[in-house]
């Protein structure tokens, strides 16, 4: 399996406060991780990290074949095409249908031909079960059913790696256990997925990579092969 991301001796700051320390890992194509730690332990810090959303100053970053400590400011786009990002709080454009959500953040990078637009929405959208919904507003569809237009618009670009910070922290238990289902399903194309959260329950049922976060480090407590054939 190819490595996708690999930090060493890694320090990470957010608001020029060092968050998390001697972070040493290797993250590879394919994997299911779980970030376990509780509420601002720097789950979210270490995520936004792997996107250059908050710096590494110190140690070894590297992202994609991107050297994270070191890229400049026009690669940051291909950088973050590469990666699919799923919020907690959905963050969907509410004056908008679901297909001209999609079709914004298709637009801004670099979609151009309406007909392959069309095709990729279509796609996404059957790929977590809401092939009939584009037509919808945010404000007509359940939390469960937003948050899948969030992995939706994620899968846009066929991204190597889902970052998804709390995917399920707003819905309902059964809810939240389809979301999981759905993402854990994605990484069997090869996908990587890691997941920030602080729910233990998930770990039975979907076994994976389990990484804690806590006291500034990140550290592996189990490692398992999550790709099957």
């Amino acid at each position: 399996m190819k490595t996708l991301i690999k930090y060493t001796n890694a320090e990470i700051c957010q608001q020029e406060l060092t968050v998390l320390k001697q972070v040493t890992l290797e993250i590879k194509s394919g994997e299911f991780v779980y970030l376990l730690g509780k509420v601002g332990s720097g789950k979210s810090t270490f995520l936004k990290s792997i996107y250059h959303e908050v710096p590494v100053i110190d140690g070894k970053a590297e992202v994609l074949g991107y050297d994270v400590r070191e890229i400049k400011n026009n690669q940051i786009p291909f950088l973050r095409r590469k990666i699919g990002i799923v919020f907690q709080d959905f963050q969907l454009l509410t004056d908008r249908s679901v297909n001209a959500n999609l079709e914004f953040v298709l637009r801004a990078t670099g979609w151009k031909e309406q007909d392959a637009i069309d095709e990729q929405i279509q796609v996404v959208l059957a790929q977590v079960g809401l092939r009939n919904k584009g037509y919808k507003r945010p404000h007509q569809l359940s939390g469960g059913e937003q948050q899948r237009v969030a992995i939706a618009r994620a899968l846009l670009n066929s991204p190597e790696i889902i970052l998804a910070d709390e995917p399920t922290g707003h819905l309902d238990p059964e809810t939240g256990r389809d979301l999981i289902e759905l993402l854990y399903g994605i990484r069997l194309s090869g996908t990587t997925v890691i997941m920030a959260t602080h729910n233990h329950g998930w770990l039975e049922q979907y076994p994976g990579r389990v990484m804690k976060v806590e006291n500034e480090r990140i550290t592996d407590l189990v490692v398992e092969n999550p790709v099957e054939a």
